[in-house]
């Protein structure tokens, strides 16, 4: 009559299994909290004591988000250095000490950059910005003096000095990125993200307050080509052959875009750094007309 009856098999097993993808996702919210604790201040006070304060290295930091995760009651693995750690606080090393005072300039600089708390943010936002466009600015001048000084082009400067420079800080979020995310999408995001933002904004914006300012003074405004063609020409096929690798790597015995076993990660980034020096040289050798441009 519909009422529930007991069948063949009168005890159920529950197996409880630990899921890494949740584990991921937690292990992420733990680590923003506490970067946004780590960096979020509420006083330029607390900033330039941070800036003018000795701390210890990412071994310390990294005992302290263990701390943290056991405090919350989650359970995760713990590196083997981490296991032997006696739970004291570490004391710089000299090795902090050198990286403090040969950073301690930079760190003040940046500490004037108003706190998070400000604007929900964006007054953070804004003065960062600021700043940054100055010291690109600033590296620009000091690499073009550079090369002048040693006897450089400013094409070779640009290419080599200025574009290292400006592309460092894209080079280490995109390794951040590739290291936290699970398929490294981020990382490939950033690459693309940040050369359209290069071109279009940087080349764009540059250029339009040239052909306004020149408008204003009843001059035409005139960019003389030089080795633009070459040079973009090359980077394309550079990139062309940048892209049918990351296609490539895409296969089941590889395993993705980037990472895979230790023999394709070593090829592919030999491959890459090649580009490079190519790029390099060949952008060189038409600076100094040993090869002819177009």
């Amino acid at each position: 009559m519909g009422k529930p009856v007991l069948g063949e098999h009168s005890k159920l097993e529950v197996i409880i299994e630990e899921s890494y993808e949740f584990k991921s996702t937690v292990d992420k919210l733990i680590k923003k909290t506490n970067l946004a604790l780590v960096v979020g201040t509420n006083s330029w006070r607390d900033q330039f004591m941070e800036a003018i304060t000795v701390s210890a290295g990412i071994n310390c930091a990294v005992h302290c988000l263990d701390s943290r995760r056991q405090q919350v009651g989650l359970r995760f693995s713990v590196r083997d250095e981490d296991e032997e750690d006696s739970g004291e606080e570490r004391l710089p090393s000299c090795f902090d000490y050198v990286m403090h005072f040969l950073t301690v300039f930079w760190k003040v600089l940046f500490a004037c950059v108003p706190p998070t708390e400000y604007w929900n943010g964006w007054a953070c936002f804004t003065v960062s910005i600021i700043i940054i466009g100055l010291l690109t600015a600033v590296i620009g001048d000091l690499a073009s003096h550079f090369g002048c000084t040693i006897g450089l082009k400013d094409s070779v400067t640009a290419v080599v000095f200025v574009a290292l420079g400006t592309s460092i800080p894209d080079t280490f979020a995109s390794k951040v990125a590739a290291v936290q995310d699970t398929y490294a999408d981020a990382s490939i995001g950033n690459v693309t993200g940040s050369n359209a933002v290069n071109v279009f904004l940087g080349i764009g914006v540059a250029w339009s307050v040239a052909a306004i300012y020149w408008h204003m003074q009843g001059k035409p405004f005139v960019v003389q080509a030089g080795s633009l063609a070459f040079s973009v020409t090359l980077f394309t096929i550079f990139a062309f052959l940048a892209v049918t690798v990351l296609l490539y790597r895409r296969r089941a015995h590889i395993g993705g875009e980037l990472g895979g076993p230790r023999g394709h990660r070593l090829a592919t980034s030999a491959f890459f750094f090649s580009l490079w020096l190519l790029y390099i040289l060949f952008s060189s050798l038409e600076a100094y007309c040993h090869i002819e441009g177009f």
